[in-house]
């Protein structure tokens, strides 16, 4: 199913891999509301040839779709949005190719959202990017690591997260301001406790205003 050099880099956009690893998620879960093709931007494919790939693997997910085996597919990517390797638009271009019709199943976006990576809530703002077009074409808008890989628990600083919403401790403020993104749907996270999931909670009940929000993101934009 790969070659040697798929192998070594762990990644891998070969449409035979695609049908084999969904089947074996199925396999276990019976039927998966939603798939997502994970960083295509790894592929170390050209901007054409990777566009082509991805149409391939949106094929073979449509196939499951259509069997009512997936609700659905997506993109998650770590930098393709931001470094222009695909956009929104392309990306429901290449599923209607996929489907042969305009009544795809491509469902969902996901790209990280964080006080560390905050370009897309720059843009959100201003009603521009990856997440207010998806919004805008009816997809779901994932946000993942909005922690930064828990970094942020310690990157920012107190008086940064009161400044975000006063008495929040750095955590609790740098989820607050990725889950107050415009546009955004969901925000992923894991929690090791039930103490932290419902601290996460708690931090998340009541979003930012945009204007606060913007605030934010000039004070981080001066360094």
């Amino acid at each position: 199913l790969l070659t040697p050099q798929q192998v070594a880099a762990g990644h891998s956009l070969r449409p035979a891999f695609t049908r084999w690893q969904t089947e074996r998620s199925l396999s276990v879960l019976g039927r998966a509301d939603l798939v997502f093709v994970h960083n295509p931007e790894h592929s170390q494919l050209d901007r054409a040839e990777l566009h082509e790939q991805l149409r391939d693997v949106f094929a073979v997910l449509e196939e499951f779709a259509t069997g009512g085996r997936i609700g659905g597919y997506g993109v998650a990517t770590w930098s393709g949005f931001h470094h222009g390797t695909f956009a929104v638009p392309e990306l429901l271009g290449l599923a209607k190719e996929a489907a042969g019709s305009g009544e795809h199943h491509l469902r969902a976006i996901q790209q990280p959202v964080s006080l560390v990576m905050i370009r897309p809530i720059t843009l959100a703002l201003d009603g521009r990017g990856a997440l207010v077009q998806a919004r805008a074409a009816g997809l779901l808008t994932f946000g993942s690591s909005p922690l930064h890989g828990g970094e942020l628990a310690t990157l920012a600083t107190p008086e940064l997260a009161e400044f975000i919403r006063r008495g929040a401790a750095p955590a609790a403020a740098s989820l607050l301001a990725a889950a107050s993104c415009p546009s955004l749907d969901v925000v992923l996270l894991s929690a090791s406790t039930a103490q932290h999931w419902n601290a996460a909670k708690d931090a998340i009940a009541s979003p930012l205003d945009p204007g606060q929000l913007r605030k934010v993101t000039d004070v981080l934009a001066q360094g």
